[in-house]
């Protein structure tokens, strides 16, 4: 049995001269009009002017610049691979190490208010955070392990909040009888914008989502007697406590949770509060997440992102395994979006517009496509990143573009590109396999 061996080509001297030479001569076209050739004032009249040695001096810049490019190309290339073999080794442990940290940060994210009580932004951006965290393991479901490129992913979104925020300011309900309802609505467009879109795949897919996504946010713009237009839905209520209100107590007025309790009222109880919810609701839906993946469902999602000819082939349903990823990552995110109205009080369609979809997908890509430990990473240095750059308002979207291209440059998989499947063939069956072949 004859085996055929690829290996990268790694381009010889001559070749990097001539690749060299070539980018030298595109910089003498361009550089002749910009760059050798000036005006100048001479008696009111404009006189061309040559500066052949700036331009000679240009394109030599040019041609040992893309020479060393191309030569430190090439050696960062090498390092990579060698540092990829040197760490194929040490495999086994890289999940015991990852439970460690995912232990280590959920104690942190626990204890973050107690150390953090007074100092309120603190508090208000892990929130914000655990948002991001929550969308981005929504998401997770869609793109990491079904396969399915979403870029609308904000509509189911802004579905959550507005049914939410509809629901409480018109017919009075509260925070934990909207928040399944707005899911199972979130849950409905899901479906409905997954079944369309059955044969599509790749960019086709991405197209239709997007476009779904702008659909919902220039519907909520434009009907105004339902959303309230780009004004918005203001005086949402927000989340109580078993029903105990997070206000100042009155006399006589019904108990709050400072009076119930005993305690000095403080605004600082509601801000506590919200995030231990937040928190709560990501915890489920990662608990939620992680046991689907070990069902046959969730199975059926990775092997369809792996290849969806040998799904149909062996006789799945590819049609109802969409549907289910499409139906449970929408009602993941109708009820981050529940969340985000109840927080806020305030919703307008400038809240969920397609750069909210991108950070999303970011998140998503950048922990590293099926990892619900990366999405947390990334989640971190996509939100506190412009955070930090907040007294560089100049330059802030500068520091998060050049940090993005930077973590894609190092990390091209993601944080956490090297992800243990969720279903391994026992040692037996490959053993078999291979001297079968053989």
């Amino acid at each position: 049995m004859s085996a055929v061996i690829q290996t990268s080509h790694t381009p010889t001297l001559p070749e990097r001269l001539k690749d060299a030479g070539g980018v030298a001569c595109v910089a003498l076209v361009l550089g002749i009009p910009m760059i050798g050739l000036t005006t100048v004032d001479s008696g009111g009249a404009l006189q061309v002017q040559t500066r052949w040695g700036a331009l000679a001096l240009c394109i030599a810049l040019v041609f040992v610049g893309r020479l060393l490019f191309a030569v430190m190309g090439d050696r960062l290339r090498a390092k990579q691979k060698t540092r990829v073999r040197a760490a194929e080794p040490a495999k086994t442990a890289s999940p015991v190490a990852l439970k460690a940290l995912g232990w280590t940060l959920l104690g942190l994210a626990l204890a973050l208010p107690i150390f953090w009580s007074t100092n309120r932004y603190v508090v208000d951006t892990a929130t914000t955070v655990l948002i991001y965290v929550m969308l981005g393991w929504g998401l997770n479901v869609v793109v990491g392990l079904a396969g399915l490129l979403d870029l609308g992913y904000v509509a189911f979104y802004a579905v959550g909040a507005y049914s939410y925020a509809l629901l409480s300011t018109q017919y009075g309900w509260g925070f934990w009888e909207a928040l399944p309802v707005a899911g199972a609505a979130a849950a409905t467009f899901g479906i409905v914008l997954g079944w369309p879109t059955l044969r599509l795949r790749g960019d086709y897919l991405a197209i239709v989502t997007l476009g779904f996504g702008e659909i919902i946010r220039v519907i909520l713009v434009n009907w105004t007697d339902f959303s309230g237009g780009p004004n918005g839905i203001s005086s949402i209520p927000r989340p109580t406590f078993f029903g105990l209100p997070f206000k100042a107590p009155m006399d006589d007025g019904p108990a709050t949770f400072a009076s119930f309790f005993g305690l000095e009222y403080v605004p600082e109880h509601r801000v506590m509060f919200l995030y231990y919810l937040i928190l709560a609701l990501a915890l489920l839906t990662n608990l939620l997440v992680r046991r689907l993946r070990k069902l046959p469902i969730g199975r059926a999602w990775e092997a369809m992102r792996e290849d969806e000819i040998a799904c149909k082939a062996m006789g799945m349903n590819v049609t109802n395994i969409k549907l289910s990823a499409f139906a449970l990552g929408a009602m993941l995110g109708g009820f981050a979006g529940v969340f985000f109205a109840a927080r806020q009080g305030f919703i307008s369609p400038e809240s969920f517009v397609f750069s909210e979809s991108a950070i999303i997908l970011a998140i998503v890509v950048l922990g590293g496509m099926g990892s619900q430990l990366g999405v947390v990473l990334a989640a971190l240095v996509l939100v506190l990143i412009p955070e930090i750059g907040r007294d560089f308002a100049e330059y802030r979207m500068l520091i998060f573009g050049a940090a993005m291209i930077l973590i894609m440059v190092w990390k091209p998989g993601g944080l956490l590109s090297h992800r243990e499947p969720t279903l391994k063939a026992p040692a037996t069956f490959t053993r078999r396999s291979s001297q079968e072949s053989a």
